[in-house]
C-alpha cells in the first residue's frame, strides 16, 4: 500500500550550502520517491505537522495551494491504481504524474497530434485530422472526453450521428475512425488508459472500408488530350504538360512532380523522393516525357531549379507556405483540366490525380502485379493488387458474355 507524505528534503547544494526543497513523498513496500516541487523553504517557515507552508512565508498561499493540486494528483494516481488492483512502485507513480499523462483527455492528446503534425510540416494532414477532431466535438457537445468513454455503443452512436446529421460516407466515417484507434494507441502506449477499454478489434469495433469505384481515361482518350491543339505558354497549354508528365511517369503524384528539380535527372533517369511516405525511386525517362522537358529548359536555369515553375517563388523551408502553394496550384490544374476534359469531348471529371487511375487503366493486365508495385512505389503487393482490381475487368466481361450471349 503506497503512503503520501509533504515533505521538506534537505540537500547538500554546488555551494556546499544546506537546502530543503519542498517535496511530495511516496512511499511503497519502504521504498521512497519524491516529486519535487521546485520551491527552497527555510525550517522556520515550515509546519511539519499540518505539512503546510506557514503564514511567515511571503507566498504561503500560492505553495499551500500548489502542494494540495499535486497531493490530489498523486492521490488519484494511488487510488486508480489500487482500485484497478495495479501494483506501482514509487518511483512509477511518481513518473506517472510527473510525465501528467495519467488522465489527459481525448481532445488534450487530438491537439498535442495535430500539433506534432504541424511542427513536422505534414500541414495537409494536421489539417484533416483537425477537421475530424472537430466532427468528434460537435457530437459530444460541450465538455471533455475521457478515452473510457469511448466504447463500442459511443462509437455506434457517432457513426448513426456522421451518416445521418453530417450525411458522411461510410469511407468518411471510417477515416474518422481511424484517426480514434490511432490516438487510442498512444494512450495506451502512455499508459493514459489500460489495454482492456480498448473499443477496436476482434468482437467489437472492426473498421472496414467500402469498396470505391476509380476511374481511369482509356487510351483513346489520352490520345484525344495529346492531341489538342492548344497555345504554347499559356496556363491551359501547362496543365496539360504536368498533367501528361504525371501520367507517362506511372501517375506521379502532383505534389512531387511540382518538387521536382532538373538535378534530378541523371543519364536519362529521374530520381527523387515520395513526400508521401519518403521512399526513394528512380524512372526511366520517356521520349515523351523528354519532349515535355523540352519546352521548359532555360539557358539561365541552374541544377537547383524547379522543371515546374509553380515552387520558384517559395521558401522551401516554410513547409506551410509550400502546403499552401501546392494546393493553391492543384486547384488551379483542376480547374483547366475540367477545360480539357470539355474541348477533347471526354465525359469524363479530369483531376490531377486521375493521371495516376488512368496509368492504372490502361496498365490492365498487361504488366506484372510485381512491376506495377514498383512503378506505383507501393510498399505491398497486395495493395497493388487491390488498386489494379478497379480497372481489370477483361475476364469478367468474356465470362459474362458467355453467359448471355446465346447466339454463340
Amino acid at each position: 500500500m503506497a503512503t503520501l507524505k509533504t515533505v521538506l528534503h534537505s540537500k547538500i547544494n554546488h555551494k556546499g550550502e544546506k537546502i530543503h526543497r519542498l517535496a511530495l513523498r511516496v512511499t511503497v513496500n519502504r521504498h521512497r520517491s519524491y516529486l519535487y516541487l521546485g520551491h527552497n523553504i527555510d525550517l522556520k517557515d515550515w509546519d511539519k505537522e499540518s505539512e503546510k507552508v506557514k503564514r511567515s512565508h511571503p507566498k504561503y498561499n500560492q505553495l499551500n495551494r500548489l502542494i494540495r493540486k499535486k497531493y490530489d494528483q498523486i492521490e488519484d494516481v494511488i487510488f486508480e491504481s489500487e482500485s484497478n488492483k495495479e501494483m506501482l512502485s514509487a518511483k512509477q507513480i511518481i513518473e506517472r504524474v510527473r510525465s501528467n499523462k495519467k488522465g489527459k483527455t481525448f481532445f488534450e492528446l487530438a491537439e498535442e497530434h495535430v500539433s506534432d503534425l504541424k511542427k513536422s510540416g505534414k500541414h495537409n494532414r494536421a489539417i484533416s485530422d483537425n477537421s475530424k477532431v472537430n466532427r468528434i466535438k460537435e457530437f459530444v457537445g460541450q465538455g471533455d472526453l475521457d478515452f473510457k468513454e469511448i466504447d463500442e455503443t459511443m462509437l455506434k452512436k457517432f457513426k448513426t450521428y456522421l451518416m445521418s446529421n453530417r450525411e458522411l460516407s461510410e469511407r468518411s466515417v471510417m477515416n474518422i475512425f481511424v484517426l480514434i484507434r490511432t490516438l487510442y494507441n498512444v494512450a495506451i502506449k502512455d499508459e493514459i488508459v489500460e489495454q482492456k477499454f480498448y473499443p477496436f478489434g476482434r468482437g467489437k469495433i472492426k473498421i472496414k472500408y467500402p469498396q470505391t469505384i476509380k476511374i481511369g481515361l482509356e487510351e483513346e482518350e489520352i490520345i484525344k488530350i495529346e492531341e489538342l491543339e492548344l497555345d504554347p505558354g499559356t496556363s491551359i497549354w501547362h496543365t496539360r504538360n504536368v498533367f501528361l508528365f504525371s501520367f507517362y511517369l506511372a501517375g506521379i503524384r502532383i505534389s512531387d512532380v511540382l518538387r521536382m528539380k532538373w538535378r534530378d535527372i541523371v543519364d536519362n533517369r529521374i530520381y527523387y523522393k515520395m513526400n508521401k511516405n519518403n521512399k526513394v525511386d528512380s524512372l526511366k525517362l520517356p521520349p515523351k516525357v523528354i519532349a515535355i522537358l523540352e519546352f521548359y529548359k532555360d539557358t539561365k536555369r541552374t541544377d537547383s531549379d524547379f522543371i515546374f515553375p509553380e515552387l520558384k517563388t517559395v521558401n522551401m523551408k516554410d513547409s506551410k507556405a509550400v502546403y499552401s502553394r501546392i494546393k493553391t496550384s492543384t486547384k488551379k490544374f483542376n480547374n483547366y483540366l475540367g477545360e480539357i476534359g470539355g474541348l477533347a469531348k471526354i465525359n469524363k471529371k479530369i483531376t490531377s490525380h486521375i493521371a495516376r487511375h488512368s496509368f492504372g487503366n490502361i496498365a490492365g493486365d498487361r504488366v506484372s502485379p510485381q512491376m506495377l508495385q514498383k512503378l506505383y512505389r507501393h510498399s505491398s503487393l497486395s495493395t497493388t493488387i487491390g488498386y489494379q482490381g478497379n480497372f481489370i475487368h477483361k475476364n469478367t466481361d468474356e465470362a459474362l458474355d458467355a453467359v448471355i450471349d446465346f447466339s454463340k
